[in-house]
């Protein structure tokens, strides 16, 4: 089973993020932005990893296309994307690159989404949640494209059944 932890909008928690990669251990790593952390903050050691508008390390990229056992993952904060408005821009800029997945926050809402052959994920924020009052992160979960599977956790590793999905992604 392969397995991608996804986190964002930590905003400056340093012990709950080493408390999430403890917990899940041998997995890949996202940060979708917003840490407020060095880039090369120890936390953040092992996190594919872009900047948010509150990130003020001039090092951290915008964006990042990476492929993570046979899936191309998009990955963005999505304020430059204007997620606030709709999903539909950062899906376009996704398509540009061939993803298969996209991970992005800003909204600090969790939450997951099937649009077209893409696959939406936000994990929410684990220390500024919104709509929810539960601070969350995601894991995707796949054996093969065609049976993959988003689940979010709150803080305190406490699984959140109901936002949580399962999907396959059409390649065709």
């Amino acid at each position: 089973m392969n397995k991608v932890l996804i986190i964002s909008d930590s905003h400056g928690l340093t012990t709950e993020l080493t408390d999430i990669k403890s917990r899940h251990p041998d997995v890949h790593m996202i940060h979708c932005g917003d840490s407020e952390l060095d880039i090369d903050a120890p936390e953040l050691e092992g996190f594919v990893k872009v900047g948010g508008n509150c990130d003020f390390d001039s090092r951290y990229p915008q964006e990042e296309t990476v492929e993570i056992n046979g899936l191309r993952f998009f990955i963005a904060h999505g304020h430059l994307h204007r997620v606030k408005s709709g999903l539909m821009t950062i899906a376009y800029r996704a398509m540009e690159e061939n993803a298969d997945v996209v991970c992005f926050g800003h909204t600090h809402i969790a939450g997951a989404e099937k649009s077209g052959n893409l696959l939406l994920i936000n994990p929410g924020s684990i220390r500024l949640p919104r709509i929810r009052n539960m601070k969350t992160y995601a894991i995707l979960e796949w054996d093969t494209p065609e049976h993959v599977s988003v689940h979010f956790y709150t803080l305190d590793g406490e699984a959140v059944e109901e936002i949580s999905i399962k999907t396959s992604l059409d390649r065709t």
